[in-house]
C-alpha cells in the first residue's frame, strides 16, 4: 500500500488535549503534541512570552557591548550578509535596524555568489579595511571562515558572527561569535540567520534604552518580523518553539507590511498581500530573491526589500522576474540533462554524484533537491564557478545527514558545510572522480540500514468528501503556518469519483481533478505531475483514494478552497 494510516491517538493524550475537537487532537498527537499546555501555546504563538531572552546566547553580551560602543563613537559598520534568502532579508533587516535608530555610518557587503562564492571572503577584508570600517556583523555565514575573520582582526577590525550553521571543531577568533548552534547555552537551536541577527537586535534595543543610546517607541523592532519571517520560511527552519513564533508573526507583519517591492512583487505574481501564506514565500517571494544571486547580482534582491522609491521597486521586481524566469529555463535543461544521464547507469548507488563543469553551481542545488526527493538518496551535484573552482550543492533525500556524510569523507572536500539536509561544498579537480566511492563509504559507514522500497505515505487522517467543511478548513488554519516537524496534514480520501481529469499550463505539466464534498464541487490541483505520474492514473468516472492536503489559496483576485493532490491510488 502506497500510504499508511498514523495511530489513533491514546486515551491519555484525549484527555489531555479534551478541550479541543477530537480532529484537532489527533492532528495535534501526529505533530508530537500530546501536553494541554504545549497545544495552548503551539496554537497561540505568543510574540511577549514565547521568545526566549536573548543574552542567553553564548558572546551575546559582548557583541552588544562592541555594537553600543560603535553607536557612541559613530564607528563604520559594515553588514556583511549571505547572498541566499536568509542572509539577504537578514541583511536589510540590519540596514532598516541602524537606520531607524539614527546610525547612518555604516554599508552593507554581500559578496558575489559566482566570483566570490559563500561565506566571509577573506579578499573582501583589505576593501573594507580601505573603507574605515572598524566592526563587521555578519549574517547567516562566518562561522567557519577563520582566514577572513583572523584577517580582519590583524587589520584592527573586530568582527561579530551571527550565523546558525553548523560550527567546525573550532570557533573563529572573533569578538563575538553569537550562533544557537556552538554550544547548549540557548534553549533552542532551530532559527534562521535572520533570526539569529534579530535577537542580536533585541539585546542591543534593551541594552541601548537602558543606557539611553537610543530612543526608540517600544515595539517598533516588530516591523522588521516581515524580514525575519520570510527567512525562517525560505530556509526550512523546523515551524516549533520560537522558529514558529516567528514565522505566524513574520505573516502577520508581511500581510500589511509596507515594503514597496514586495507589494510590487506579489501583485506581479498574481497574489494578494492581506492573504499572503508561507507557500507564498516558499514559491514566489524566496525564488525571485534566490534568483538574484543565482542568475546576476544579489544586491538587485537586497535593494527590492530596501527601496522606499515606487519606481525603484517596480524595475527591481521587473528584473527580478526576468532572472527568475531565465533560472527555470536553465535549471529544467539542467534536470533533464541529469535524468538522462542517470537513465544511463546500470545501477543506482546509495549516493548520487553527478557535474559537469557548464553547469551553474548556483544552481545546482535546485537541480539536486528534485533529485533527491525523486530518489529517496543523497545526491551531490557540481558545477564550476567563475575561478574555475569545482563546487556544488548536496541535498539528503531524507536519507542522512549530508554534514555527517561530508564529515566522514572530509579529506576528499577543499570546503564543506551546511545543513543536515542541504550543504555545499568545493572539491579539487583530481578528487572530483572519486568523490562518489568516497561519499558511499561515509554512507555505509552512517547507517546499515538503506532502505530501497517506495515512499510510503503518512496520512493523519482517513476522511469522506462530506467531511471537507469550513469547520475543518479552519481546523487546519490554526496549526499554520506550516514547513518542517510541522508538515500539511494529509489526508485519505477513499472511493471518490472523479468528475473531471485535465491536464494545465504553457507546458500543459499539472494536473487538475474535480470532485464532490460537503462544500458542493470542489477542485484538486496537482502541480509538476501528470496524470500518468501517479500511482493509479486517474480518469473521469473512475473511483479512486486520493491523498491530498486541504489549502486556502489566493490568486488572481479570488480565494477559492481546494486539495492539493499528492497521489491518487
Amino acid at each position: 500500500m502506497p500510504y499508511t494510516v498514523l495511530p489513533t491517538i491514546s486515551e491519555a493524550a484525549r484527555n489531555a488535549l479534551s478541550a479541543y475537537d477530537p480532529l484537532l487532537q489527533q492532528l495535534l498527537v501526529n505533530r508530537g503534541i500530546i501536553e494541554g499546555d504545549v497545544a495552548v501555546q503551539f496554537l497561540n504563538p505568543d510574540y511577549e512570552t514565547q521568545l526566549h531572552d536573548p543574552f542567553l546566547l553564548t558572546d551575546m553580551a559582548r557583541a552588544v557591548d562592541r555594537v553600543l560602543t560603535a553607536l557612541r563613537n559613530n564607528e563604520r559598520i559594515v553588514i556583511y550578509s549571505d547572498y541566499d534568502c536568509d542572509g539577504i532579508p537578514g541583511g536589510v533587516m540590519l540596514h532598516d535596524f541602524f537606520t531607524t535608530i539614527g546610525h547612518d555610518n555604516f554599508e552593507n557587503y554581500i559578496p558575489h555568489r559566482h566570483e566570490e562564492g559563500y561565506g566571509f571572503n577573506v579578499d573582501s577584508v583589505p576593501t573594507l579595511n580601505e573603507r574605515g570600517v572598524s566592526l563587521i556583523i555578519t549574517v547567516d555565514c562566518g562561522i567557519t571562515d577563520h582566514a577572513a575573520v583572523l584577517a580582519a582582526q590583524t587589520l584592527g577590525i573586530d568582527v561579530i558572527v551571527t550565523d546558525h550553521h553548523e560550527p567546525s571543531d573550532t570557533l573563529p577568533q572573533a569578538c563575538a561569535v553569537i550562533n544557537p548552534k556552538r554550544d547548549d547555552a540557548y534553549p533552542f537551536s532551530g532559527i534562521c540567520g535572520t533570526a539569529v541577527a534579530f535577537k542580536l537586535v533585541q539585546a542591543v534595543l534593551r541594552r541601548g534604552k537602558e543606557e539611553g543610546i537610543i530612543t526608540l517607541k517600544e515595539g517598533m523592532e516588530k516591523w522588521l518580523l516581515d524580514l525575519v519571517g520570510i527567512a525562517t520560511i525560505a530556509d526550512m527552519m523546523p515551524l516549533r518553539d520560537e522558529s514558529r513564533v516567528f514565522a505566524h508573526y513574520g505573516l502577520t507583519v508581511l500581510r500589511k507590511s509596507p515594503r514597496l517591492g514586495l507589494q510590487h512583487l506579489l501583485r506581479k505574481a498574481g497574489g494578494n498581500q492581506r492573504f499572503l501564506t508561507e507557500d507564498d514565500i516558499g514559491f514566489t517571494i524566496a525564488p525571485r530573491i534566490n534568483a538574484a544571486s543565482r542568475m546576476d547580482d544579489p544586491e538587485d534582491a537586497f535593494h527590492m526589500l530596501r527601496t522606499r522609491n515606487e519606481g525603484e521597486a517596480g524595475a527591481y521586481v521587473a528584473h527580478l522576474e526576468k532572472l527568475n524566469n531565465e533560472r527555470k529555463g536553465v535549471v529544467a535543461s539542467m534536470t533533464r540533462e541529469a535524468k538522462k544521464r542517470l537513465k544511463e547507469r546500470s545501477e543506482l548507488s546509495p549516493v548520487i554524484v553527478m557535474g559537469n563543469p557548464e553547469w551553474r553551481p548556483s544552481l545546482v542545488g535546485l537541480v539536486a533537491h528534485t533529485l533527491a526527493d525523486e530518489l529517496r538518496r543523497p545526491v551531490f551535484l557540481w558545477g564550476r564557478d567563475g575561478k574555475g573552482i569545482i563546487k556544488g550543492s548536496c541535498r539528503s533525500g531524507g536519507m542522512a545527514s549530508v554534514v555527517s556524510l561530508m564529515e566522514g569523507a572530509a579529506h576528499a572536500f577543499l570546503t564543506h558545510g551546511g545543513h543536515h539536509a542541504s550543504g555545499g561544498f568545493s572539491v579539487s579537480h583530481d578528487r572530483i572522480h572519486t568523490l562518489e566511492e568516497v561519499l558511499v563509504q561515509a554512507f555505509e559507514a552512517y547507517t546499515e540500514n538503506v532502505s530501497e522500497s517506495p515512499h510510503i505515505h503518512a496520512v493523519d487522517l482517513v476522511i469522506t468528501p462530506d467531511d471537507i467543511t469550513d469547520a475543518l478548513f479552519r481546523m487546519i488554519d490554526m496549526l499554520a503556518p506550516f514547513g518542517p516537524e510541522n508538515p500539511k496534514p494529509l489526508f485519505a480520501i477513499p472511493d471518490v469519483m472523479l468528475d473531471r481529469v485535465t491536464v494545465f499550463g504553457k507546458q500543459a505539466n499539472h494536473t487538475k481533478i474535480n470532485i464532490h464534498t460537503g462544500r458542493g464541487r470542489m477542485d484538486g490541483i496537482a502541480f509538476f505531475k501528470i496524470p500518468n505520474a501517479f500511482a493509479n492514473i486517474p480518469e473521469e468516472g473512475k473511483r479512486v483514494t486520493l491523498l491530498a492536503h486541504l489549502e486556502r489559496s489566493f490568486f488572481m483576485g479570488r480565494l477559492e478552497s481546494r486539495l492539493r493532490i499528492v497521489d491518487v491510488v
